[in-house]
């Protein structure tokens, strides 16, 4: 079975992404050959018996930045003409729904997690294609930023889902949040699943779900209606 996408992430940390990789629908997908993830120790690329990583900044400042030289050797070591390079980065471009869906259609993803104060920015100017940030705020390192990019544009690669039209019902596919989700029993505590939902007619059910995730939209996040 050919696999329709391959993620190589190199990381001081491929233990943290471990259970990423191994669980759930990204775990079956996995095994299955939907998708491949490699996970790589920056280390390994590192010279001397320390095998360091990083250094003091030029110009001073608090922090570490990694080094040149390893990250080089292991991105070129993965590198293909049919690879992207993707650096998890708070000052990227902001992962969103249609990103996930055009990164899922590339064959070959190499991530580089950074870590301290990031990384050296020949490396960003040289052999990096893309720089995505999962949110406007600054994690302790990329590596479960990474995650969460696999986790996200694995969702987008044929065969991946059970059901594939879970990814139109999702929040954010078309601009909307999700609509309200109810499951047995129908009545709970006093708390009863609208009569729609039980209605059997599907048409109804439909467009009651529209109009939940537009209500929803425009009292949570009512900038998204403007882009609709």
């Amino acid at each position: 079975m050919d696999t329709h996408l391959t993620f190589d992430v190199i990381t001081l940390f491929p233990a943290l992404l471990e259970g990423v990789v191994d669980q759930s629908i990204i775990g079956r997908a996995v095994g299955n050959g939907k998708i491949g993830v490699g996970l790589h120790n920056l280390r390994d690329w590192a010279d001397g018996p320390h095998k360091m990583t990083d250094d003091r900044p030029f110009g001073g400042g608090a922090g570490m930045v990694l080094k040149p030289e390893p990250l080089f050797k292991a991105i070129e070591k993965f590198r293909s003409e049919t690879t992207t390079v993707v650096y998890m980065s708070p000052d990227g471009e902001n992962l969103t729904t249609s990103l996930a869906r055009e990164l899922a259609q590339e064959k070959h993803l190499v991530i580089v997690s950074g870590h301290y104060e990031g990384i050296d920015q020949r490396v960003r100017d040289q052999i990096v294609d893309r720089e995505v940030s999962i949110g406007d705020y600054v994690l302790t390192n990329g590596t479960l930023a990474a995650g969460v990019l696999i986790d996200a544009v694995s969702r987008f690669v044929p065969g991946v889902l059970g059901k594939e039209e879970s990814l139109e019902q999702d929040a954010f596919s078309d601009n909307l949040l999700g609509h309200p989700q109810y499951t047995r029993p129908a009545e709970f505590r006093g708390m009863k699943v609208p009569d729609v939902l039980l209605s059997g007619h599907h048409e109804s059910i439909s467009d009651w779900r529209q109009q939940r995730r537009k209500d929803k939209t425009s009292h949570l996040r009512p900038e998204l209606l403007s882009t609709n």
